[in-house]
C-alpha cells in the first residue's frame, strides 16, 4: 500500500527597489527585488510550504518566524535544506514538484534550467518550474511583486 501525500505552497512578496531578485536560489537581474526578512524567494517558500503541509508539519512561518533574527537575510535555500532535513528524518521521501512562478517581469526562461538545478541538488527528485504572466491583471500584472504555487508528491513510511 502506497502512502502518497499532496501538499500545495503558496507566496508572494512585493518588488521594491535596492534587493537583489532571487527565485530558485538563483540571482535574477532586474531592477528591483522582493521585500522579506529573509531573501523573499518567493519559489522556494511556496515549495517550503508545499513540503511542510504535505508532511502535516504546519508552515514556513511557525519553523522559521519572521520575527527571528536568526532568519533576517538567510538564503532561503538554507531553510529548504533544514525542512527536507527534517522529512529524511521521518523517513519520508519526496517524489515530484511542481511550480509556477507569477510575474509580469522579468523573463524567467533562461534562468530555470539553473533553478530546477539548484532545487534538484536539494531535493533529489523530478523538479518542474514553470514561468507566467498575468496579463497586465491584478499586483503581479502591475509589477508591483512576485507570487509562485508549488505542488508537492511524497511518500510517507
Amino acid at each position: 500500500m502506497y502512502n502518497l501525500r499532496i501538499g500545495q505552497g503558496y507566496d508572494v512578496h512585493r518588488l521594491v527597489p535596492e534587493r537583489k531578485l532571487i527565485l530558485g536560489g538563483v540571482e535574477i537581474s532586474y531592477s528591483m527585488g522582493l521585500l522579506g526578512h529573509s531573501d523573499a524567494d518567493v519559489l522556494t517558500h511556496s515549495i517550503i510550504d508545499a513540503l511542510l503541509g504535505a508532511a502535516d508539519l504546519g508552515d514556513i512561518g511557525s519553523h522559521f518566524p519572521d520575527t527571528d533574527p536568526q532568519y533576517e537575510n538567510i538564503s532561503s535555500m538554507i531553510l529548504l535544506e533544514k525542512v527536507f532535513d527534517m522529512l529524511v528524518e521521518k523517513n519520508i521521501m519526496v517524489l515530484n514538484v511542481d511550480s509556477t512562478i507569477i510575474a509580469q517581469e522579468p523573463k524567467l526562461s533562461q534562468y530555470i534550467p539553473k533553478i530546477k538545478a539548484n532545487l534538484y541538488k536539494i531535493l533529489r527528485c523530478p523538479v518542474s518550474v514553470k514561468a507566467t504572466t498575468e496579463e497586465g491583471l491584478g499586483f503581479t500584472g502591475k509589477k508591483e511583486g512576485i507570487s509562485a504555487i508549488a505542488s508537492i508528491l511524497i511518500h510517507m513510511n
